[in-house]
């Protein structure tokens, strides 16, 4: 009898556990798969984790309807920085995962905040919401539609409440709700 994943359209496949290299069995997306096709050089693994933390950042990027041009070049740059992409293989990898996101984003989003819950370790969820963050605050401003999907993302990771508040208060100038508050400084110009 094939399992409930199985009906769903999910296949089940060998994942790591807490970052690329440690194995147990959870589903993949439909997204993930599709950027791992893009990323078949590298190790299964590393392409896996990869593939949801570049989908975890065009969702966001594109949580207020629209990736700005500073965005997807903040994506682009953290894919050739932290995943050692060449930059025109990051340009690809950003593409198809925002067409994924496109897509699906409203099926799979919940699905693969908790793919990466399962293959990543604290530290590196920890350091996926800075990168949200950072992609977020490319344009200087972070929407308040913004920092709630990088809050609902770091609850499908499972982080505590103090996590995403410490990260959260690292890009505080770049909040918009914060910019507009009584009493608050004008932005700073760059004379």
């Amino acid at each position: 009898m094939e399992s409930l994943w199985a009906l769903l359209g999910f296949q089940q496949k060998s994942a790591s556990g807490k970052g690329p290299g440690s194995s147990h069995t959870i589903a993949e997306t439909d997204s993930v798969r599709k950027l791992v096709e893009a990323l078949k050089d590298m190790p299964p693994a590393e392409a896996r984790y990869l593939a949801a933390f570049a989908y975890l950042l065009t969702r966001v990027a594109d949580a207020d309807r629209g990736m700005s041009e500073e965005e997807r070049q903040a994506i682009e740059g953290i894919l050739c920085d932290k995943g050692k992409l060449k930059r025109d293989h990051a340009a690809l990898v950003t593409e198809i995962a925002r067409n994924q996101n496109d897509l699906f984003g409203s099926t799979e989003n919940f699905l693969v905040g908790r793919e990466f819950d399962e293959i990543a370790s604290r530290e590196q969820k920890i350091a996926l919401l800075h990168c949200l963050y950072a992609v977020s605050a490319a344009d200087k401003s972070i929407s308040s539609v913004e920092d709630h999907e990088i809050r609902e993302i770091s609850r499908e990771l499972r982080l505590s409440h103090e996590d995403y508040i410490e990260v959260r208060l690292a890009y505080r100038e770049y909040l918009e709700v914060l910019k507009n508050l009584p009493g608050s400084s004008p932005s700073k110009s760059s004379d």
